[in-house]
């Protein structure tokens, strides 16, 4: 199948298997291996990305399912909240082994794009869906709540 597909900013257009998942053809097909793969079942959120600014678990996605002309956001990106995010993650010590960084970062872009005034219930709701074992999330809120601070939101 023909797609017209914009990642990161960038529009692609190619030939693709239609039930290739959105995961293989971030990392195989684009080279963007910061999308990890984790447990195939959408189950621990690392391979979050965000697709027409909705979070999604990359490896549960078929390239037939993705809308014409939709826009793909990964950890990857360029994007101002994504960078300020990462950022965050780095100076609040919220990164350990990284197997779920990237999908906590994306799961943080998701929510401070739809809610920049987010409290810490919200979110606890919106990172519920990447599973870290290493941290044990107290850094993890706390780069949040740096994120909302730097980006302008919360004193």
């Amino acid at each position: 199948m023909f797609i017209e597909i914009t990642v990161n900013d960038r529009l692609y257009k190619l030939e693709v298997q239609s039930n290739q998942r959105l995961l293989d053809f971030l990392r195989n097909e684009l080279g963007l291996k910061g999308t990890k793969h984790g447990c195939e079942q959408g189950e621990c959120g690392a391979c979050s990305v965000i697709l027409n600014d909705q979070l999604v678990a990359s490896c549960l996605v078929l390239m037939a399912q993705i809308p014409p002309n939709s826009e793909v956001i990964t950890i990857e990106s360029d994007d101002l909240v994504v960078k300020t995010v990462q950022e965050s993650f780095i100076r609040k010590g919220a990164v350990q082994c990284g197997a779920c960084t990237p999908g906590m970062v994306m799961a943080t872009t998701a929510l401070l794009k739809s809610n920049l005034e987010a409290d810490v219930q919200e979110i606890k709701e919106a990172l519920s869906g990447v599973i870290c074992r290493c941290t044990g999330y107290s850094k993890i809120f706390d780069a949040v709540r740096y994120a909302q601070k730097q980006l302008g939101v919360v004193s």
